[in-house]
């Protein structure tokens, strides 16, 4: 079995990956197994662009909204639980590319390129070439990853600062630089500028650097104290935002818990556990799997940390209270530990074709998943189609639409009586417009919803004409209470689904008229 000793500090000077190097290859051999490292991080990245011309999803609506009326305008627009780092950044690349879906895309593409350069930097000081490689491919074929690459909201940037926060980290294990100990400490209080939930690394990411100064490493309590000086200056425009949502938290929060094979699917997603399974075998049965050499005990504390602290704190916390927060694209805080803890097992490997094997069949099951299924072409359900259709449906007769918004904030709050169309929660109007009278209902069946309704169906001005209503899933209660309690006065029709979101005709039986 492999033994936990702390590296004494004159051993820090040699390269931590020094003792994981697998057996030696002459030079062609070496340049051929660099190619196919190459390609295998090409077609991990290609994969993120599979999507990229796909319509906007609702909560990309919602960043295009906190931009639409511009630069000054995003700190009032700012809510739930990211600060307006993102929104700025977004705003800016706007002005240079415009506006279109591919164009709201360019920022998170370019933030998630330099997510997986610096994770690349970490791991290599940490392992040996081969298995740095095989990090970066296991973080660009995640698919939390290939979501959040070109997702038009902050994940990008926040797995870019998570990565700057980890190789700052990692550097400072063999460096007496004040200034890298500064870094570390701006790029752990930029995690949180970009996602609130994130924080939950900031411990992981402060064992590791006490770690290192009380033996792990060359770092000094100085550098300690300099890291922590910058990350409280750092966050300082942060913690307004952050006490507003730990007030607020009731009201960011998703419907159903997680279940364990959804955690189990994050920690290995796809195919990976018989891949890794075979790969254990292969290297079992040559005698290249060494458990016997002596382990860097830093190294296993930092890879193993940010794989599994974070995301067994947000699953924890999304089973055992009523915060469910374990969202698919919440888990990115995740995947750079989760990659970091694979290379780390892979790193036992001795054999550098088992390496190459392994890394070949986890990209090439990965694509051949993203490619064999037109699923993967779409990014996230949309509301484009439906407001298309229900635009073209209701324009002859300038009929209102009742639309339900999807985001959970809309069952705490008051629907907005006026311009509902600017509102927050119908932010996808502000990119997929349409011309006639809207009226805002909350995301699910409660008082607000009831009474919104009720004063509809009640308003003497609408008797006469009919209504479309649009609800995505969890909004059917609506629906169904609408059509109970309309069906005495008007026929309801479905005319049809769209990405999931249902468009519900409202007919009065009085009209002689036909609908468009």
């Amino acid at each position: 079995m492999a033994t936990l000793e702390p590296v004494s500090k004159p051993q820090i000077q040699e390269p931590a990956h020094s003792q994981t190097q697998p057996q030696c290859l002459s030079p062609a051999q070496d340049h051929n197994y660099q190619i196919i490292y190459a390609l295998a991080v090409l077609v991990s990245i290609s994969l993120w662009f599979i999507a990229i011309r796909a319509p906007l999803w609702l909560d990309e609506t919602g960043s295009y909204w906190q931009i639409a009326k511009g630069f000054w305008q995003i700190p009032s627009r700012q809510g739930g639980l990211s600060f307006p780092a993102y929104s700025c950044v977004l705003w800016f690349f706007t002005k240079i590319l415009g506006t279109s879906e591919i164009a709201l895309r360019v920022p998170s593409i370019l933030a998630m390129l330099g997510a997986a350069y610096l994770l690349y930097r970490a791991a290599r000081e940490l392992f040996d070439q081969d298995v740095a490689f095989i990090t970066t491919v296991l973080f660009c074929v995640h698919p939390v990853i290939i979501f959040a690459a070109i997702d038009v909201r902050p994940y990008a940037f926040a797995a870019l600062a998570i990565n700057a926060a980890i190789f700052a980290l990692v550097r400072l294990r063999q460096s007496d630089s004040n200034w890298l100990a500064a870094a570390l400490g701006v790029a752990a209080a930029f995690i949180v500028y970009f996602h609130f939930l994130f924080a939950v690394i900031l411990p992981v990411l402060l064992v590791c650097l006490l770690a290192l100064a009380l033996g792990l490493g060359k770092t000094s309590w100085r550098q300690v104290g300099i890291a922590l000086a910058a990350f409280a200056v750092a966050i300082l425009p942060v913690i307004p935002g952050l006490l507003s949502t730990f007030r607020t938290r009731g009201a960011h929060v998703f419907d159903v818990p997680p279940g364990m094979g959804e955690l189990g699917w994050t920690l290995a997603p796809g195919w990976m556990v018989y891949i890794l399974a075979a790969t254990a075998l292969a290297a079992t049965a040559t005698r290249r799997f060494n458990l016997e050499r002596r382990v860097d005990s830093w190294r296993v504390l930092l890879c193993a940390s940010v794989g599994l602290v974070p995301i067994l704190v947000l699953y924890g916390v999304s089973v055992w209270t009523p915060l469910h927060i374990f969202v698919y694209r919440h888990r990115v805080v995740a995947i750079p530990g989760i990659a970091l803890y694979w290379a780390l097992m892979m790193s036992r490997v001795d054999s550098r074709a088992i390496r190459v094997a392994f890394c070949v069949a986890v990209v090439g099951t990965t694509a051949y998943q993203y490619l064999s299924s037109p699923l993967y072409r779409l990014h996230a359900y949309s509301w484009k189609y439906a407001l298309e259709f229900a635009e073209k449906n209701a324009s002859a007769d300038h009929a209102p639409m009742l639309i339900c918004s999807d985001f959970p904030e809309a069952d705490h709050e008051l629907m907005p009586t006026e311009n509902a169309k600017e509102s927050a929660l119908l932010a996808q109007l502000s990119y997929y417009k349409v011309s006639g009278p809207v009226i805002a209902l909350p995301r699910t069946l409660n008082q607000e919803a009831i009474r919104v309704a009720s004063n509809f169906l009640q308003d003497p001005s609408q008797r006469q004409q009919r209504f479309l209503v649009l609800a995505y899933e969890f909004s059917h209660g609506i629906l169904d209470w609408l059509a109970a309690n309309a069906s005495a006065t008007y026929d309801v029709r479905l005319l049809g689904r769209f990405d999931g979101v249902a468009v519900v005709e409202f007919k009065p039986r009085s009209s002689q008229g036909t609908s468009p």
